[in-house]
């Protein structure tokens, strides 16, 4: 498969990474959606991508294991396992979760750390922190009251992802990460009585080696379907 094919799917490259999305040398190089460098999964049986959601050998559904807080006010902390669909549903609930009655901006950031890759190579801080806004404006929301809970639906492989790897099956064994898309639903409340609610679809690159529990590569700019 063509690299301009693989340019279709995926996250981004390490050069990259810094300045727009994900960095990355997987899958022989897929370029994103934003147009930066992508990444894919293991094919190890033990990874194989589950469905939406996802589901146990017997074919029910799999719970998302829940996450442990350190602090009644802190970020939760990840799950540990081995499926990136349900890791990605996990840190999609936390990156759409916030409370600023509880918690500063920088205390916030420091509870979605946990959840990334420690491999430097590849982490795309950056994706995430805009993800959370900014000490002004979170101070002018603490000042409202404001917090968020998320209510995640599904998680699944982008079909052009999984085509790719159909393909190139064994392209992935450099950096081991998935693209998985999680839609659901933020509410956000503030003071007096106020509320509000979306629907919201994301796209996160998730990296599973073998033998370690997932982590948080990064967020694609743009929704992979």
């Amino acid at each position: 498969m063509s690299r301009k094919r693989f340019a279709r799917v995926g996250l981004a490259g390490s050069s990259v990474l810094r300045r727009s999305v994900i960095g990355g040398i997987v899958l022989a190089l897929l370029l994103a959606v934003a147009g930066v460098t992508a990444y894919a999964t293991r094919t190890e049986p033990a990874a194989q991508p589950s469905s939406s959601p996802a589901t146990s050998p017997d074919g029910q559904p799999s719970p998302v294991p829940s996450p442990g807080k350190t602090t009644a006010s802190a970020v939760d902390a990840p799950p540990r396992t081995t499926d990136p669909v349900v890791f990605a549903r996990a840190a999609t609930k936390a990156l759409w979760s916030y409370d600023t009655r509880s918690r500063t901006q920088s205390e916030h950031l420091a509870g979605l750390k946990r959840w990334m890759t420690r491999e430097k190579k590849y982490a795309d801080w950056k994706s995430v922190t805009q993800q959370v806004p900014s000490p002004v404006l979170w101070s002018r929301m603490h000042d409202n009251g404001q917090r968020a809970k998320a209510k995640v639906n599904e998680g699944h492989f982008p079909q052009a992802f999984k085509r790719a790897l159909s393909e190139d099956p064994g392209a992935i064994a450099q950096a081991y990460v998935y693209a998985v898309t999680v839609s659901g639903k933020q509410s956000i409340a503030w003071k007096g009585s106020g509320a509000g609610a979306e629907a919201r679809s994301t796209t996160l690159a998730v990296q599973c080696r073998p033998g370690r529990s997932c982590a948080l590569v990064g967020v694609l700019p743009s929704v992979a379907p």
